[in-house]
């Protein structure tokens, strides 16, 4: 990609906070990544269904990265304190903390977005609202649900004093991830820039983040009043929405590259749309902890009627015009892999799963749903729980591998199902010879058998990119678009096709259908099987 200028080298940086691990990533003109450091945290179970984070480990984590990435780059003989022009976010989304303005700290532990304690809240405002779940969608796109920032935080204000008492004495602030990251970088309290003077930490979302929350009108981009009201949500805690490329703050000092502009914020999935360079009518698939496959709407909300989000694509600056897209969550893809890994010891590491499950021809007729905390799009199902079928004395632990990949394909799938009846032929745009193409990335995507079982049970090309971290990708185009690095024309131009990888259907269309319906059987008896651990 070209850049504006000749002269000293010119870096744009992402800092990728992720539900598992933070990673620092820096760019040269071209967006080609020069250096990189990732750093896995801990995940905390304090209950069956409840998942938190530690706040405090993540800034620190987002600490280390950024030094130790600096130190690999000056190995390396880069100059890139000289050079750095802007520093992108992108992150976790609905996952949710609570801090004090006084303070500075967490009042509470970040409570993630699969994080399932909310459904006695979710059935509660069911059935006192006039709309039951679906009483917001107008408004913000989505339906009530454990996987949404309002009913986390309400569970705070409802469960932990400290909580109540600092809403109580306008002594809370409330943030998603990218939030106080961008709070604690610009200054957080009593900051100071490179030169002493003192800064405000910024208390600010952007667009895709406050999206994910179920308090943004979608169209007006700002915190909805009624709603608010009906839940008894102060709009003082809340941060103010900006759009996902425009100048934040610049780093305080206390992190490394103190002084250096924050202009860019997208929420993961969104930033990953970005990275891929998904204009109207393109669709692509995000494949990590989770799964999130997204088509980009264009400059019109549509409305779902088959389990889907309706949500924000990206808005490239303050005035720029919003792209919005149709989403369907899918809670467990790469997790099931670590599942496989931590809980089951059936592999050692992540890579070997793929060794493992072509170690046989086909899964056996074993299906694996992993709805381990419900089902998230299209099913919207919270008493769903995973479950494993179809096993005889004949199954191994090859099968079971193998029907751990297909069950994250077979999500997809379902998923892209409903893309296609919502937004129908003229919402989507097709390759030269006619095909719809799936756009691919995240860690998973580097397993070839994955991409593969995904095109045959897709029966569509999937095209993977050389860079399939295409999310840290989207921040740094977000944030080097507001620094003046590159023109939004130069942005979409790059489009990184000579180094594509695509994965083209073998599987015949009756096998297809078949494997599909098979499927559904055994997300069928996935459902209504929350009590079973009481």
């Amino acid at each position: 990609m070209a850049g504006k200028g000749k002269g000293e080298e010119v870096y744009v940086a992402s800092i990728d906070q992720g539900t598992t691990s933070t990673r620092f990533i820096i760019y040269d003109r071209r967006a080609s990544p020069v250096a990189s450091h990732q750093l896995e945290f801990k995940q905390h179970y304090p209950e069956a269904g409840w998942v938190e984070h530690d706040p405090m480990e993540i800034i620190e984590s987002v600490k280390v990265c950024m030094a130790k990435t600096l130190e690999k780059a000056a190995a390396n003989g880069l100059n890139v304190d000289a050079g750095l022009k802007a520093i992108g976010i992108t992150n976790q989304r609905e996952t949710t903390v609570v801090w004090s303005k006084s303070t500075g700290l967490p009042l509470y532990n970040a409570i993630v977005w699969m994080d399932v304690r909310t459904s006695s809240i979710c059935r509660r405002l069911e059935s006192e609202l006039s709309g039951g779940r679906t009483h917001f969608v107008e408004t913000c796109g989505l339906p009530i649900s454990t996987y949404f920032s309002a009913l986390k935080l309400l569970w705070l204000m409802e469960n932990v004093d400290a909580v109540k008492d600092a809403v109580r004495a306008g002594d809370a602030l409330f943030g998603t991830i990218d939030t106080w990251l961008i709070w604690n970088l610009t200054g957080g309290i009593g900051g100071k820039d490179r030169d002493g003077k003192e800064l405000v930490g910024q208390h600010v979302t952007d667009c895709s983040n406050a999206a994910r929350t179920m308090l943004m009108n979608l169209k007006a981009l700002d915190w909805d009043k009624p709603t608010l009201e009906a839940l008894g949500i102060p709009a003082g805690i809340l941060p103010k929405i900006i759009s996902n490329s425009e100048k934040i703050g610049v780093v305080a000092s206390g992190f490394p590259l103190a002084g250096v502009s924050i202009s860019g914020c997208l929420g993961d999935q969104h930033a990953a749309m970005l990275g891929q360079l998904c204009q109207k009518g393109e669709a692509k698939s995000t494949y990590g902890t989770g799964a999130f496959i997204l088509l980009n709407t264009g400059e019109e909300v549509t409305q779902s009627t088959h389990g889907l989000l309706s949500t924000i694509a990206y808005k490239l600056g303050p005035d720029a015009p919003t792209n919005y897209a149709l989403e369907g969550s899918i809670a467990i893809a790469g997790a099931a892999v670590q599942w496989l890994r931590d809980s089951l010891g059936i592999i050692s590491s992540a890579a070997e799963i793929e060794g493992l499950a072509e170690s046989v021809q086909d899964s056996g007729g074993i299906y694996f749903v992993p709805a381990f905390n419900g089902l998230f799009a299209p099913w919207w199902r919270d008493d769903a729980r995973g479950i494993c079928i179809g096993i005889t004395r004949f199954t191994n632990k090859g099968h079971i591998a193998r029907a751990v990949l297909e069950s994250m394909c077979f999500q997809v799938n379902d998923v892209l199902s409903s893309m296609h009846k919502d937004a129908g032929e003229a919402g989507e745009v097709k390759s030269a010879e006619g095909e719809f193409l799936l756009r691919v990335d995240g860690g998973a995507t580097i397993n070839n058998l994955l991409m593969q079982i995904q095109a045959d049970l897709l029966g569509s090309p999937v095209v993977r990119p050389a860079d399939i971290e295409t999310t840290a990708l989207g921040a740094a185009y977000a944030a080097g678009l507001a620094a003046g690095v590159w023109t939004k024309e130069e942005i979409f131009a790059g489009l990184h096709k000579e180094n594509t990888t695509v994965f083209r259907p073998k599987l015949d269309d009756a096998h297809r259908r078949k494997r599909g319906d098979s499927w559904y059987k055994a997300v069928s008896r996935s459902f209504d099987l929350a009590d079973l651990s009481l």
